[in-house]
């Protein structure tokens, strides 16, 4: 079979992934300087628009409401791993970001005087935790969807253009003054199996999470970490992958999302008995707990025989007691997910729900201009990350709901405009004719292969050992045994094969590549907790289970070495990176 065609294109800015964050910066870029956004779905199909609950910013329309008290609660969240400089750009441009959104055309629920309205969501809270605080802008149970729909229509307005359905597979890196710039991005397209070299002055990437990692998850089936895994693959560090959220309300079994709305609209966790199980965790905000607390203590019911169902093995989320005409106004759709797929009826039934993989609070390290580091604190010139893929540490060890929906509308925006100024001086750095050769002999190896293995039972493994040995519950030996099972999978998947051998439309191809990233970035997920000998925020290990800020207050940074692996995980080099501590320090988490 011959080589795929090479098409090669010149912008300033390049943007990998339409999501939020891809489609914000796009928007801040693209009246400035020549954008292109490259995206391996259709823009309004990315997994932004899965997002329910709402937009976390302290407007104060319906309570006071303060800024400070954002960052607190986000600090808090973070069980204080989070970089209270980013925390603070976070809380404080939090109003704006919803201002702008607004001024797009985004239909906000609005209260009876027309302003934005605002709900509690879970860790929000008034007074440096006080009580709690309608924090949470929201339209419906559709946020992320209205986010995505008018971010795109604003972006076909000035005209961005998008190649979408390309798959970028590769970073091109090129040395320059002794020192390694990125210079392009190549694409796989899937309609012609052509690919397409995208040089740029300035590349971001914005390409979503990985929780296809695991087998019970929120995330989409292309929630595959390409960007990361890319990221990974070029000799750039992760940081703080061990920290992974479950997200506390999936539905049982399936793992799809009901949002924390739910419970921000009043709706109470209970376990077989029907006791309101939170009061014993979290006196004060009960339910409405930060998402870390809230999973723990679900898991920890089932755990104990307090488990509902033929085989006690979920929890019970209760919105009887509200009026029917609340739950179809903000909550139609998890209402009607519950209906759907667990034929349960929300109005007179409570809904089985379990923690579900849902977020990734560590990524590619960047610092509050979005630009992408070396080490702990050396810039790549002209590389930018924003979104899931990022770590500002705005999450810490622990996403507070909410702030996601900022995040990528607060840092996305920051990136764009921080690519925009980089481009205004950079040179195009020179991309080598042989840009795509990697790109092509990684497809070609996976469509000729007459291996016997298939990728989705390899697939299937490594999510099933991540559920079981990575989930809420961690230990040495649970970790341990992930990585072994990972280093088994890596030799069955170089024995891989496709069924279609085709050019076009070839997702049976694509699969198998991203399989490859999913593995590098499970390995790094496990071996980064295991470094990790304490529990703090989504990691919780039974062998080491207090917070320990004497050895732990820092984030890790792991970097893929040459050193050859003898044993799972020994190319892998685990640093540390101190926290930034600005007004808040560490303290007990009591709600």
């Amino acid at each position: 079979m011959s080589k795929p065609k090479v098409h090669h294109y010149e912008y300033d800015v390049v943007i990998v992934g339409a999501g939020g964050a891809g489609m914000r910066a796009a928007i801040e870029a693209g009246p400035h300087a020549k954008t292109a956004v490259i995206s391996k779905l259709f823009p309004t199909r990315s997994h932004t628009g899965a997002a329910q609950g709402g937009m976390a910013a302290a407007l104060g329309n319906v309570e006071e409401d303060s800024w400070e008290w954002h960052t607190f609660d986000t600090v808090k969240g973070g069980d204080y791993l989070v970089d209270q400089d980013a925390a603070e750009i976070l809380a404080k441009e939090s109003v704006q970001a919803v201002i702008d959104l607004e001024n797009m055309g985004l239909p906000f629920n609005r209260t009876p005087d027309g302003k934005i309205d605002q709900r509690r969501f879970g860790g929000h809270t008034r007074d440096h935790g006080k009580a709690p605080v309608r924090r949470s802008c929201y339209a419906a149970d559709r946020t992320g969807h209205m986010i995505l729909q008018t971010l795109y229509q604003n972006c076909v307005k000035l005209g961005i253009e998008f190649y979408n359905e390309f798959y970028v597979l590769d970073l091109v890196m090129t040395k320059v003054d002794g020192e390694e710039r990125p210079s392009a991005v190549v694409a796989y397209e899937l309609a012609t199996g052509e690919l397409h070299v995208f040089q740029g002055k300035s590349i971001i990437f914005a390409t979503g999470g990985f929780g296809k990692i695991f087998k019970t998850t929120s995330n989409a089936h292309t929630l595959t970490g390409d960007g990361v895994g890319i990221i990974w693959r070029k000799g750039l560090p992760l940081e703080d992958m061990e920290f992974y959220q479950f997200h506390p309300t999936g539905l049982a079994g399936l793992g799809i999302l009901l949002s924390e709305a739910a419970r921000g609209e009043g709706g109470i966790l209970r376990n077989s008995t029907g006791e309101r199980f939170m009061e014993r965790y979290a006196p004060t905000i009960k339910d409405l707990a930060p998402r870390d607390m809230v999973a723990r203590a679900m898991a920890n019911e089932v755990r104990e025989g307090r488990g509902a169902g033929p085989n006690k093995d979920y929890v019970l989320l209760d919105l009887t007691h509200l009026p029917p005409e609340v739950i179809d106004e903000k909550l139609p759709d998890i209402t009607e997910f519950a209906r759907t797929y667990l034929g349960v009826e929300p109005y007179t039934e409570p809904v089985p729900v379990f923690p579900t993989a849902h977020y990734a609070m560590g990524g590619i390290p960047t610092n509050v201009q979005a630009e992408v580091l070396r080490d702990n604190d050396t810039v790549v010139p002209g590389l930018y990350a924003a979104g899931e893929c990022a770590c500002v540490s705005v999450h810490g060890a622990n996403r507070l709901g909410t702030n996601s929906l900022l995040d990528i509308n607060v840092f996305g925006k920051r990136a764009g405009a921080a690519a925009v100024e980089y481009a205004k001086t950079a040179k195009h750095v020179p991309v080598p004719a042989n840009a795509a050769d990697e790109v092509i002999s990684m497809i070609e190896k996976v469509r000729k292969s007459k291996g016997t293995e298939k990728v989705a039972v390899l697939r299937k493994e490594l999510q099933d050992t991540m559920d079981k040995n990575a989930q809420v519950y961690r230990t040495e030996e649970s970790l341990n045994e992930a990585l072994d099972k990972i280093a088994e999978l890596r030799e069955r998947y170089e024995n891989i094969s496709v069924q279609d051998k085709g050019q076009r439309f070839n997702t049976d191809l694509l699969e198998a590549i991203e399989l490859g990233f999913l593995l590098d970035l499970a390995e790094v997920l496990a071996l980064t907790s295991r470094e990790r000998r304490e529990s703090r925020g989504a990691h919780l290990r039974e062998d080491f289970l207090a917070r320990d800020d004497e050895k732990f207050m820092v984030h890790s940074m792991a970097y893929l070495t040459d050193k050859p692996a003898k044993k799972p995980g020994d190319n892998i080099k685990v640093g540390w990176k101190p926290v930034i501590v600005t007004n808040y320090q560490p303290m007990e988490r009591k709600y």
